[in-house]
């Protein structure tokens, strides 16, 4: 026995839940135009003059896909432009329809791992430790964690990159004798000429220039440059050789700055449940009473495409029609191909007119605008005023 399966019979009335998915079923605006969209669909395929074999909820359904995907290339056009500001926000708020101010933090935080390496802040916590040393040892393993003490981790099982290490001479000041006292400087005499030789030390001031006090602490520095043995040391894996030689008087640890390796590879620094790819950006649905008559007039010739393919597929379970005397041929194939043609054709569009609105082609834009105007200005006569 043969069903009769209804077609398109002319007009419809839609109702919320008419739609597979529902995403817009309880927006006014949409649940207006669905049938709006329905009969104007319905007569750009030929109704009246020819049957089309598509039912309402066909129509309803293709209207909701070309809105769901004017939505998707917005939204992705919105992430890719974004993308740098919104790596680490919060994913629990809806960014459909707000305003995304652009930010320093994605460029900061690559910044951030360049300062790690050249020791000016970064994102790598600095740790201190320190070497024990050994009268007459010149030579130390890094790695023995007998002499070796670590703020963070364990020396030889955790491996750490010394970035610092504090091994200097001691400064000229700590050897430079007071020179309010009038001691230490040569000065004694010139105390007694004026008679004041005899008061004691804490009592008996010399006036003397900045520079003096300088080029005391020079002559000091020199002299143990020229005299004494440099303090220095090589470091090569974890082999730390100290210059001069250690006496157990001089100095007994030698501190250093150090990082943990496992902390500068470690890429998850950021917290949990934030932005961190494409795919958790919270971007949803747009609401389509927000959309503007530009967009819905996109989604209209989408929606239009998407019925003529799918009549286009459902014509083409039959490619004719045996009448009297006569066979139907239809025309599914030609409905396909113009229907594939013009989806791919608006996707083409909106992309090229999105692309125009990033943030990098508007710089151009006024870059280009500044240049052509300061051409113009350039070509206007100066005047010339005489006073």
């Amino acid at each position: 026995m043969a069903v009769n399966i209804p077609i398109w019979p002319g007009s419809s009335s839609f109702f919320p839940g008419d739609t597979p998915f529902g995403f817009y079923d309880n927006d006014y605006t949409f649940q207006t135009e669905a049938d709006q969209m329905a009969d104007w669909c319905a007569k750009r395929l030929g109704y009246p003059l020819s049957d089309i074999e598509l039912q309402a909820i066909n129509l309803y359904a293709c209207f909701e896909e070309a809105v769901t995907e004017y939505g998707a290339q917005v939204n992705t056009f919105n992430i890719r432009d974004n993308m740098l500001s919104l790596y680490g926000s919060a994913t629990g708020s809806n960014l459909t329809g707000q305003k995304v101010s652009a930010t320093m933090g994605g460029l900061i935080e690559l910044a951030e791992e360049y300062g790690t390496e050249a020791g000016s802040g970064g994102n790598v916590t600095y740790y201190t430790g320190s070497i024990a040393m050994t009268s007459g040892q010149q030579i130390y393993d890094m790695a023995d964690p007998s002499i070796v003490s670590l703020e963070s981790g364990t020396a030889g099982t955790d491996p750490i990159e010394i970035k610092r290490l504090y091994h200097e001479a001691p400064p000229a000041l700590a050897r430079f004798f007071d020179p309010f006292m009038g001691s230490g400087i040569g000065t004694q005499q010139m105390l007694d000429s004026f008679g004041f030789g005899s008061y004691s030390p804490g009592l008996s001031f010399m006036m003397m220039p900045a520079y003096a006090d300088v080029l005391r602490l020079q002559a000091i520095e020199i002299n143990d440059t020229i005299r004494r043995s440099a303090y220095s040391f090589q470091m090569s894996n974890n082999r730390l050789r100290v210059l001069p030689i250690p006496n157990g008087s001089a100095f007994t640890k030698i501190h250093f700055d150090y990082i943990l390796k496992s902390d500068r590879s470690n890429a998850l620094k950021g917290a949990t449940g934030t932005v961190s790819d494409f795919s958790n950006v919270p971007y949803e649905n747009v609401i389509y009473k927000n959309i503007n008559s530009v967009g819905r007039q996109w989604v209209r010739r989408y929606s239009l495409a998407l019925a003529k393919e799918m009549l286009g597929y459902i014509r083409g379970k039959y490619q004719s029609l045996p009448i009297p005397n006569a066979e139907i041929t239809l025309n599914s194939s030609d409905l396909i191909s113009a229907a594939q043609t013009e989806k791919e054709g608006l996707i083409t569009e909106l992309k090229e007119i999105l692309d125009t609105m990033s943030r990098q082609a508007q710089l151009e834009r006024k870059q280009a605008e500044s240049d052509a105007m300061l051409s113009q200005f350039n070509k206007i006569p100066m005047k010339i005023y005489i006073g």
